[in-house]
């Protein structure tokens, strides 16, 4: 797994050094601009780093469904949330794409230093640092593609990381009773129900 949060590492690097200079405040995702949705996206490293930090005495959450599920749960104020991940694009500072590249070697030379059986410290419990990993894979290839079609770039996600990403969407398909919606659509049989969203 750790192979792949690399692999899910670069992919999010590369996209991130295609920016073009003049793009950053640009248009993103939703009220996000460029900034925004890299800032937003570059907290899958740096919330590891920070939880690696604070190492927690007992496993409370085991696997990536059960995580984003009970941070669904969770989710504070929608303004507070986009307001906090306004700010992350701009403590990229003037030079977005190196700060990203930065905190990218910080956290994988760190991630060196841990186990797999390190418990974190989260704040929707106790959960193992590699059960936490694919969380981590999925945010960089989700958001990694979102940043994919709002520059242009065509560019796919290498095959392991997408295949962490399906996996847990698959799962999270079967927790959250939509599992024959996303079924009838990914097999040309009907669209998806309106507003149909697995992480919302």
């Amino acid at each position: 797994m750790r192979t792949v949060f690399r692999q899910a590492v670069d992919y999010y690097l590369f996209l991130v050094d295609q920016v073009p200079v003049d793009g950053w405040e640009s248009a993103g995702l939703g009220v996000w601009t460029v900034r925004d949705l890299v800032g937003h996206t570059s907290r899958a490293m740096t919330t590891l780093e920070r939880y690696c930090n604070q190492p927690g005495e007992q496993v409370e959450v085991e696997t990536p469904v059960s995580y984003f599920l009970r941070a669904m749960e969770s989710i504070a104020n929608p303004e507070d949330v986009a307001e906090r991940r306004r700010q992350s694009g701009q403590d990229l500072g003037p030079d977005p794409a190196e700060t990203v590249r930065e905190i990218a070697g910080r956290v994988l030379v760190g991630l060196e230093q841990v186990s797999d059986d390190l418990v974190l410290a989260l704040p929707v419990g106790g959960m193992r640092l590699i059960d936490y990993l694919p969380t981590r894979i999925f945010e960089l290839v989700i958001h990694g593609l979102d940043l994919a079609s709002v520059i242009g770039v065509a560019n796919e996600p290498p095959r392991a990381p997408t295949e962490v990403t399906l996996h847990l969407l698959s799962d999270l398909a079967l927790e959250s009773g939509k599992p024959a919606d996303l079924i009838l659509a990914v097999t040309g049989r009907r669209s998806l129900p309106e507003g149909f969203n697995l992480v919302g």
